[in-house]
């Protein structure tokens, strides 16, 4: 995969210290990584790197929504997201990433690329079960959810009807835990 321009930072001719950076991430990003779970991104990044004598350290904080589609009912909604991740960038004698929270890149070195670490970010930034918002509150009217409703099983009928098919010699035993 080709790393994306805007995504490189050239922290050779940078200052130490703490420098800013802003990102707004829309759907072509996700495109790039060949990645078509959400139907619309507006992600904001705020990137902040500060840059010390013999590593950077990165914190990332993300926020904003994507448009995906509910689980249950494959409507449409925009999931508010947000995570933060730091990063510790070390320099060594070969690349190496095996550790989540710190990268070691060889000496001599001067840009990173950071496109990788705000995709996974904003993938793992989104919940495992997508409902939408309008099935929790009540709110949404949807043919496959009405759908669902009627074919849902009726436990409560079931359970009743268990009750009164029991011998009464079992309820007559269930008064005793209650009597005390």
């Amino acid at each position: 995969m080709k790393p994306l321009k805007e995504f490189t930072i050239p922290f050779v001719g940078l200052k130490v210290g703490k420098h800013q950076f802003d990102y707004d991430i829309k759907n072509a990003f996700f495109k790039h990584f060949e990645y078509e779970d959400f139907n619309n991104a507006q992600v904001k990044v705020d990137l902040l790197l500060e840059k010390k004598s013999t590593l950077l350290e990165l914190h990332f904080k993300i926020s904003g929504f994507v448009n995906i589609n509910c689980d249950t009912t494959n409507e449409l909604y925009n999931q508010t997201i947000e995570n933060e991740s730091d990063l510790v960038v070390n320099f060594g004698d070969e690349y190496n990433d095996e550790n989540i929270d710190i990268l070691i890149i060889p000496h001599g070195t001067y840009e990173i690329s950071i496109q990788q670490y705000i995709y996974e970010l904003i993938v793992l930034a989104v919940p495992i079960k997508r409902i939408h918002p309008g099935i929790e509150d009540g709110t949404l009217d949807s043919e496959i959810l009405d759908k669902l409703e009627e074919l849902s099983p009726r436990f409560k009928e079931e359970e009743n009807k268990k009750e009164d098919d029991m011998d009464p010699r079992w309820n007559k035993l269930k008064n005793l835990l209650t009597d005390k």
